[in-house]
């Protein structure tokens, strides 16, 4: 009980200490066998970066004026010509693309760099196979084989490509072991496929070029690198990493702070947490422990007793059972810190797949784990603190015949408790309802929790108030545990405490998931759902979806839906290729929002004349959007998204387009804008600006205001789209269901999509549907391990006092089933009592979080009244507390139960007949 946490506290140690590289191990992995790894920062003028590279800022600031809207990148030459003369490169060029796979098409990286090269030594581990030599060949990340069902001597196509590729060898990526990757020789791979898809009228690859640097001497100093951050180049340089300089000799960080660089610590309140963590971790296994170092005691009186016989007094009582808490607690430190290490060290490279990276070494920290040890120690001695009071308490002549005296119970630990219960809750409350928040609800809940672990023996005393109503052999199985509560209350309180925290996850997240219901928006009218490729160079592909989607799904009306080409139809819709192109509907200035018309935002009004503004029907929020605003279709579409305005329907079927959006209507007509090629208007920073393109009027009917056009801003028809001048292509359906799509029709609707390599999304409305929480169901189980845990343990207890009378039952010729059934009702009243308690305790937690976010949702809904964006009394925020009467049910019914079934199973009918003690 004690060494299994330990187990898991010092292999979790050893874990994450060996995950942690040193500078040298995380640089080698980054720039290979090179002194250097050098990027062009795309910024187009000098900068500064943090000493690691990991981040950088121009010169002076960004200034959208000086920053190109599509930077180029710069030759091999133009790097050379930055860096010390000598200097050697070899070039690494990462790509992105989709390759065909066993099961369909597979996101990959692509990558180009000459693997034979010895600079490129480090940056990867062969795993099998060889490295390619020529072109056509490539090697492959072991998890790009086994998620694409490949293997060493397949052949493998990306998409787009006019010839396969052989794979010749399996390797891996130390620093990350899940990427899905091919490499080939320089110039075999990127370059065709770029050629390829540009000439089928897609979009190509666009390479990120690296360069590995090899200077010689002392490396790639950090003088070298401020050189290259005054040619816009960015450096990864082992010597830096090494060596990194001052604070003081780092430009950077006298333009901004280097905090702004830093990865957030947290430090103070991740400490707390954990801190937390570990001392209810404590009291949990001290409280499971102790009744069992009670038993133990209790199994030892007769020969403590003759300690005291003998001339031992009390403090030599003590000690021997304080020995045996240490000597259990220090053996469960040796045992659990050399599992943990071994386990650890076995299943290292389970481990290493899991975190996704390869160790450096196994780093061992000794004091680290002598503190895990020592935790185990003390664990122990706190663990037979309680029973070595109990026994030294004890009479000599009481031990040597059995009997049990009669204790007083303690007058001031219930009061102690009381007072906890109460300013636990008080401060859990107060933290609800002030600024300092969910921590200090948390340990409010904390010490009211401790304050009804205190309460426990009392809370106990009153149950036993209810066996004049129970049958007889309940009413001694509860009795019994109330007159011995010293060994009843540890047990019920480490219930309680595994119980409490289950009912308040269980409470909070039964409350959130009914706010969330409540709050859910729908996507599309009930019952109705969309396929649609998610990318525009699938788009040869779309028949072949319509006609699985018709063929897997009972779909009733069906609307098919095409999108609006300029250029090539494979151009993704913000490409930055010439030959591509998009459309925008244009809204009229004297309609748009004067809010966002100002480079200043709102900043350009008073607060009054904002507050109006946000109100006006121009700076409405549109609220729901989709994947394409404006589609290509026929009346069909407005019949499966339920748009019955008669006028919206005659529109369609007399070839005039529908508009849902009347800020881009004006006199019956929309402005259509028709952008060729890139504008220059995605610059990097700045305000957005108008694009550059022609103009095309379109006659428009406006669906009534208040129609739900489902995120859809203006509907084609196709022949509108013919006078336009422009081209479609198809993109998916709309489609209604008649009746239900069931999990299966589902699956293989995306097992065809897997099939024919594209990317689609399948979206059918059916309401909100809950998350069925595979946390809940752990903490539930956990609750019920630990609730069987400690009454079995309560339940020993009580059977070892109880041994002389059971053996007198016996003897006297009670039936066997009288031990059984007694044991059983006793496991089950210590189980009983700690789940009610739990559940009681556990509310208070997740109603002083559930306030929190009340009290939080208000304060911003205040806030949004005062600015305008909603009026008074228009959303005020619903944040319920709800009892989940369900799982409530399951822990205070099939709990019990289930460890009274337990325990009267594993209970022995027949005890061996002995003689009784004489007393």
């Amino acid at each position: 009980m004690i060494a299994l946490p330990i187990v898991g506290v010092s292999a979790a140690d050893l874990t994450l200490r060996s995950a942690e590289l040193s500078p040298d191990q995380a640089v080698s992995r980054v720039v290979g066998a090179a002194d250097a790894r050098v990027s062009t920062s795309h910024a187009g003028k000098p900068v500064y970066q943090v000493p690691d590279g990991s981040h950088y800022v121009p010169v002076g600031g960004y200034d959208g004026a000086h920053l190109p809207s599509r930077p180029e990148e710069d030759s091999p030459a133009q790097v050379a010509a930055a860096l010390p003369p000598g200097s050697r490169l070899l070039k690494d060029s990462a790509g992105f693309g989709k390759i065909r796979t066993k099961h369909g098409l597979l996101e990959a990286d692509l990558r180009e760099i000459d693997l034979h090269d010895p600079l490129a030594e480090g940056l990867f581990t062969l795993d099998r196979g060889r490295l390619p030599e020529r072109a056509g060949e490539v090697v492959a990340t072991n998890a790009f084989l086994e998620n694409s069902g490949l293997f060493v001597g397949s052949s493998v196509t990306p998409r787009g490509a006019t010839s396969a590729y052989r794979i010749v060898g399996a390797y891996e990526l130390p620093n990350d072991l899940k990427k899905d990757q091919i490499t080939a020789p320089p110039g075999s791979l990127i370059d065709p496929l770029d050629k390829a898809l540009q000439a089928s009228g897609g979009t190509g690859v666009h390479p990120e070029d690296s360069y590995l640097i090899k200077v010689g001497g002392d490396g790639f100093t950090w003088n070298m690198v401020q050189a290259a951050n005054a040619k816009s180049l960015l450096v990864v340089s082992r010597a830096v990493a090494n060596r990194p300089p001052a604070d003081a000799d780092v430009p950077l960080y006298r333009q901004q702070p280097k905090e702004q660089f830093e990865r957030s610590a947290g430090g103070a309140t991740e400490m707390a947490i954990l801190a937390t963590v570990v001392g209810l971790a404590m009291l949990e296994i001290c409280l499971l422990a102790g009744p069992a170092f009670a038993v133990g005691a209790r199994r030892s009186r007769r020969q403590l007793g003759l300690v005291g016989a003998n001339g031992g007094d009390r403090r030599h009582i003590r000690s021997i059972v304080l020995s045996g808490g240490l000597v259990i607690g220090a053996a469960a430190a040796v045992c659990g810190t050399a599992i943990g290490i071994a386990l650890t060290v076995a299943l290292q490279p389970v481990l290493e797949e899991q975190l996704g990276n390869r160790f450096g070494d196994l780093d061992f920290r000794p004091l680290e784990l002598a503190g895990i040890a020592l935790l185990a120690v003390v664990t122990g001695l706190l663990s037979a603190i309680v029973p070595a009071v109990t026994a030294s308490r004890q009479t000599v002549l009481a031990s040597l015949t059995g009997r049990r005296g009669v204790r007083r119970s303690n007058r001031v630990l219930p009061v102690i408790g009381l007072v906890a219960v109460a300013a636990g809750a008080g401060i859990a409350l107060y933290g609800s309802t002030s600024d300092l928040g969910s921590t200090v609800v948390a340990g409010g809940s904390a010490l009211a929790e401790l304050g009804i672990v205190a309460l426990t023996p009392v809370l106990v005393g009153l149950f036993g108030r209810l066996g004049r109503w129970l049958p007889l052999s309940p009413r001694l199985a509860l009795r019994d545990a109330v007159r011995n509560r010293g060994r009843t209350a540890p047990a019920v309180a480490a219930v309680l405490a595994a119980v409490a925290g289950t009912v308040a996850v269980a409470t909070y997240q039964h409350s959130s998931d009914i706010q969330s219901r409540q709050e859910y928006v729908a996507d599309l009218p009930h019952g109705t759902g969309r396929l649609l490729t998610t990318e525009n160079g699938a788009y040869k592909e779309v028949p072949a979806l319509r006609e699985s989607l018709t063929k897997q799904l009972p779909v009733a009306r069906r609307a098919d839906v095409e999108r609006l080409v300029v250029g090539k139809p494979g151009c993704a819709t913000f490409s930055q290729d010439p030959a591509c192109g998009r459309t925008e509907i244009i809204t009229p200035k004297d309609q748009r929002c004067p809010l966002y018309e100002s480079a200043e935002g709102s900043d350009a009004f008073s607060a009054q004349e904002a507050r109006r503004l946000r109100q006006d029907w121009r700076c409405k929020d549109a609220g729901r959007g989709a994947q394409h605003s404006t589609v290509v279709a026929d009346e069909k579409l407005l019949s499966v998204l339920a748009v019955t305005d008669p006028g919206s329907v005659s529109a369609l079927k007399e070839g005039r387009a529908v508009a849902f959006d009347k800020r881009q209507v004006k006199d019956g007509k929309l402005t259509l804008r028709i952008v060729s090629g890139p504008d220059g208007a995605d610059s990097f920073v700045g305000p957005p600006k108008e694009p550059v393109g022609v103009d095309k009027i379109i006659p428009v009917h406006l669906a009534p205001e208040g129609t739900e056009g489902w995120g859809l801003e203006l509907v084609l028809p196709p022949a509108a789209v013919q006078a336009t001048g422009l081209t479609t292509a198809p993109v998916g359906s709309y489609f209604a269901l008649d009746g239900t799509a069931s999990s299966e029709q589902r699956q293989r609707v995306a097992g065809d999509i897997d099939r024919m390599g594209v990317e689609a999304s399948l979206r059918i409305e059916a309401g909100y549907q809950g998350d069925d929480s595979l946390a809940l169901l752990a903490l539930t189980v956990f609750a019920g391990l630990v609730t069987i845990g400690a009454a079995g343990i309560a339940t020993g207890l009580s059977q070892a006092d109880a041994e002389a009378d059971l053996k007198t039952l016996a003897a006297v010729g009670a039936p066997p089933r009288v031990r059984r059934t007694l044991s059983g009702f006793q496991c089950g009243v210590v189980a009983l009592m700690g789940v009610v308690l739990g559940s009681a305790a556990g509310i208070l937690p997740a109603i002083g979080l559930r306030l929190t976010e009340r009290r939080a949702l208000e304060a911003l809904t205040r806030r949004a009244v005062d600015e305008g964006y909603s009026l008074a009394g228009e959303a005020a925020p619903y944040v319920p507390i709800a009892v989940p009467w369900e799982t409530l049910a399951q822990l205070l019914v099939v709990v019990p139960l289930g460890a009274a079934l337990l325990a009267a199973l594993v209970t022995r009918s027949n005890g061996a007949l002995a003689r009784r003690a004489a007393g």
